[in-house]
């Protein structure tokens, strides 16, 4: 039994990396301006309508953006898009400038088809502030399959890739 404190950060931090995840870079518009952050928590809640939710900083501009403009881009990336990972994963401000990237009518944030093997444009149903995060709920209103590579992992704090079955 447990005196019910909570661990320490670093010791769920720990805990989580042994859980492999597939990664993906969340991206919104505020008003033209990019924004997106390297996001591994997600998750389907519910197959009809299709929601996802993902869990965001609640400091830093894309909880902002998404959460302004009520919508949201997944890209999930691919096995050759670790460097974008990390970029989005860190705080450049300018990391835009370094990718290649699209946005088309009726998308809900910018898209990365370069770096994806799949992209969900959602509409925000919910928000919940949980923590240092706020959880969002989007319903998916396209999804585009690109030609591409198998996924990209993340556990034991290191990108992977998916194994290749022969």
């Amino acid at each position: 039994m447990t005196d019910g404190t909570p661990v320490p950060a670093d010791t769920f931090r720990s805990m989580m990396a042994g859980f492999p995840t597939g990664v993906t870079v969340v991206t919104a518009l505020d008003g033209t301006r990019p924004w997106g952050m390297t996001c591994t928590a997600l998750c389907a809640v519910a197959v009809d309508p299709a929601i996802l939710l993902v869990s965001l900083r609640t400091v830093g501009p894309t909880v902002h953006a998404v959460l302004g403009r009520k919508a949201f881009t997944v890209n999930f990336l691919h096995a050759h898009a670790r460097q974008t990972a990390r970029l989005f994963a860190g705080g450049a401000p300018d990391r835009f400038d370094h990718i290649r990237w699209e946005t088309t009518d009726g998308c809900c944030g910018p898209h990365l088809p370069h770096d994806a093997h799949t992209i969900a444009d959602c509409r925000v149903v919910r928000a919940d502030e949980v923590g240092d995060h706020v959880v969002v709920y989007g319903e998916v209103i396209s999804v585009r399959r690109l030609e591409g590579d198998t996924p990209l992992l993340y556990g034991l704090r290191e990108y992977a890739s998916w194994p290749v079955q022969k």
